[in-house]
């Protein structure tokens, strides 16, 4: 079962930490989506129908304000609960008024209403649930950040979208869920454009602190950018341009702005180069890195930045368009080492061979 063996390979990707440095952990190392130590045990007691230490956990997150974190747990719990959700129903038949099992049961809601064919109508039918989330929140911005996820699915006009998130403000301003919300409402996916995005994204990334993954915001309008053109069957509803001004968003010309682009890799490697290798906490923007430097032939950086991903390999940005996430991860990582190698000259390799000075005559 993919999550156990997660839960397991997180204990044994301890074991490799040394050789992060030297090189690229091995396939089988390779874990999609390891929990780390705080979630492990709570997705472990929910596989046995226990919801008593995913509530203490998130309750902890939120009487200490972790809110990076609450929210990635809240989202990880929610994704448990799709393909098991006995745990989930339990906890809300002990608490049905506990803030934190409302969340993810809304967090899980919205995810299904996402899946439907008759997206817009699912979501908005779900305005009853969310509203309360919000008003109760009190500091918490997590319940904003699946507000604007909502609204962006529902059609929300600008307007109403803007309203949002200036509530996510209030509550934190330099939150990275809320930002990456913002900044998909902003793309030309959606309903803005490849300079809105980027230009949001920049911005937001000039004014965060150090170490703050709202830093790696420009890495995300790249991807966005490198992503096919919003079509019939894309992300994109085919009527999105009735929210706000009624013009849809274009991608504001051809081809994606490849010296922009570049850019924000730089940022992004900056900001990987603050983490340790091998650190679970940047691995989803490391992951996110890669796939732009791979995308941009950026080879030798991409080859190191797999290195200090490590044995992290997370769905996003690998199962975008249905793949299956750690093949694409570990197929974009040989075919990073194989340009490289097909660049080395020959006499190069032949140096790397032991006992080996170069070519010899004949």
């Amino acid at each position: 079962m993919p999550f156990l063996h997660a839960l397991v390979g997180t204990a044994r990707s301890a074991r490799h930490a040394p050789r992060l440095a030297a090189g690229l952990t091995p396939d089988d190392d390779v874990l999609l989506d390891a929990p780390d130590g705080r979630l492990s045990p709570a997705l472990v007691a929910a596989a046995l129908g226990d919801p008593e230490p995913a509530a203490k956990l998130l309750a902890t997150t939120r009487d200490a304000a972790e809110w990076e974190d609450r929210d990635r747990y809240v989202g990880r719990l929610a994704t448990f609960a799709y393909h098991r959700g006995e745990w989930l129903d339990r906890w809300r038949e002990a608490a049905p008024r506990d803030p934190d099992a409302l969340l993810v049961a809304a967090q899980l809601a919205v995810r299904r209403a996402w899946e439907s064919p008759a997206r817009a109508e699912r979501l908005r039918e779900l305005d009853p649930l969310l509203r309360p989330l919000t008003e109760e929140a009190g500091r918490d911005p997590v319940p904003w950040r699946l507000a604007l996820d909502h609204a962006r699915g529902a059609h929300a006009g600008h307007a109403v979208f803007e309203g949002l998130w200036e509530q996510a403000l209030l509550r934190s301003p330099h939150h990275y869920g809320c930002h990456v919300a913002a900044l998909k409402y902003l793309s030309a996916q959606w309903y803005g454009s490849q300079r809105a995005a980027f230009d949001f994204a920049e911005q937001a990334a000039d004014d965060a602190a150090p170490g703050s993954l709202v830093r790696a915001l420009p890495v995300r309008a790249a991807h966005e950018a490198l992503r096919p053109p919003p079509g019939p069957g894309r992300d994109r509803p085919a009527d999105s341009g009735k929210a706000g001004s009624g013009k849809a968003g274009t991608a504001d010309g051809p081809a994606a702005d490849g010296a922009r682009i570049d850019r924000a890799a730089d940022r992004g490697l900056a900001l990987s180069a603050a983490f340790a290798p091998g650190d679970p906490w940047p691995a989803e923007v490391r992951n996110l890195l890669a796939y732009v430097l791979v995308e941009r032939e950026r080879w030798e950086e991409a080859l190191a930045e797999f290195g200090r991903t490590g044995p992290h390999a997370t769905s996003f940005p690998w199962a975008v368009g249905g793949h299956d996430p750690l093949r694409r991860f570990l197929a974009a990582r040989d075919r990073t080492r194989a340009e490289l190698a097909r660049r080395t000259p020959l006499w190069g390799r032949a140096r790397a061979i032991p006992g080996r000075s170069g070519p010899r005559g004949h």
